[in-house]
């Protein structure tokens, strides 16, 4: 093909899709290529539980967040914090609002409708998408492509790659793009799951109580812990306290897996368990006291069984309630993860984002080394 495009943005999920608007908005001529027959479709798969599009919280919370990576993406999310998303989302026709862990949603609770209304907006400002061409490469200056109609190659002054990272192939995040840069010299991070569930072989007991949500409950790995809702699955665990915690989770297995703990009763104090569980109990079972004097039911009455014969004491029991341990075997497989840590570290890249191997080539998303 000619070269026609003063920039070529290689991948049509969000982070392509934001890089080709702004080049728009600057006035280039841009051109977007995505390897699948449509664009967004992780970002559609992610619209079936919400779309948590941001956090709404003060900039320090919401940027420490981002831990070893949060110095080197300050200027990223200084110019496109929460206030700027969620403004972004407004501009498209979606209202968001706040839900009570701070998380915001557009009010529909799908990406589709915002999908749509974005690629009409760039589309009036002209952008053109090729679908179904996969990027394999240069070749002398030229980005190569397999597509429909056999091997093309485009030149353009600029280049955004936004492939995205490892996990959900099946949506396009296959990480191919880590061979491609490396044989260009680029030192990459090793792909790793983040933001995912964990395993666990459950005892028969635990069949009838899978999807059901565990909260309150405070989860903790180490000193770290978080208060929020965990999920039980016929695979494991997973849920929002599991995501939060799911990096030290994962940096802290061994051969033996990995155990976490389980605070049953958040909201009480360990003294307060123990006054509750001395109550008289008469001729109530121990599954009934639990309910009568803690409010203690179904799955996490059922997670206290699974640590084997409960202890008569109170005191005893109340302790195992507020530090119920729970061995996990290991994180779930990379492909099945929300995100994946690992990629392009900053070290390779110049503050604006070029590959310090391959001038004029930029990287986006999370083709970044970020968690």
């Amino acid at each position: 093909m000619a070269q026609n495009w003063d920039a070529v943005v290689v991948g049509g999920g969000p982070a392509g899709l934001m890089a080709a608007e702004q080049l728009l908005d600057a006035g280039f001529r841009v051109l977007l290529v995505e390897a699948k027959p449509s664009v967004g479709r992780k970002l559609l798969m992610a619209g079936k539980s919400g779309l948590n599009i941001t956090k709404d919280e003060p900039d320090t919370a919401f940027q420490s967040a981002y831990g070893a990576a949060e110095t080197w993406l300050h200027p990223m999310l200084d110019a496109f914090g929460p206030e700027q998303v969620q403004n972004w989302a407004n501009d498209l026709g979606q209202e968001v609002f706040t839900g009570s862990s701070g998380r915001v949603f557009p009010k529909f609770m799908k990406a589709s409708p915002l999908l749509r209304n974005w690629l009409h907006r760039l589309a009036d400002k002209g952008l053109e998408i090729r679908t179904r061409w996969r990027w394999t490469g240069w070749q002398g200056a030229a980005l190569r492509f397999n597509t429909p109609e056999g091997e093309r190659t485009i030149e353009a002054p600029a280049t955004v790659l936004a492939l995205g990272g490892a996990s959900w192939q099946r949506l396009g995040s296959d990480g191919q793009w880590a061979e491609i840069l490396g044989a260009k010299g680029v030192t990459l991070a090793p792909f790793r799951p983040a933001n995912m569930g964990f395993r666990r072989v459950w005892s028969d007991h635990m069949a009838k109580h899978f999807g059901a949500p565990v909260k309150p409950v405070r989860l903790s790995i180490g000193t770290q812990n978080v208060l929020g809702e965990m999920v039980v699955s016929g695979k494991g665990i997973e849920g929002s306290a599991v995501y939060a915690l799911s990096a030290p989770m994962r940096d802290a297995v061994t051969p033996d897996g990995v155990t976490v703990t389980l605070d049953l009763t958040p909201d009480l104090e360990l003294d307060d368990v123990a006054k509750r569980l001395s109550r008289p109990r008469g001729k109530a079972s121990l599954t009934n006291h639990l309910r009568k004097t803690l409010g203690l039911s179904g799955v996490k009455t059922a997670l206290l069984h699974e640590v084997g014969p409960l202890p008569k004491d109170p005191t005893e029991l109340a302790a195992l309630i507020k530090a119920l341990p729970l061995p996990l075997t290991g994180p779930a497989p990379i492909d099945e993860a929300i995100s994946t840590a690992g990629g392009v570290p900053a070290s390779e890249l110049s503050e604006g984002l070029m590959l310090n191997a391959q001038p004029g080539t930029f990287c986006a998303g999370e083709m970044l080394d970020w968690e």
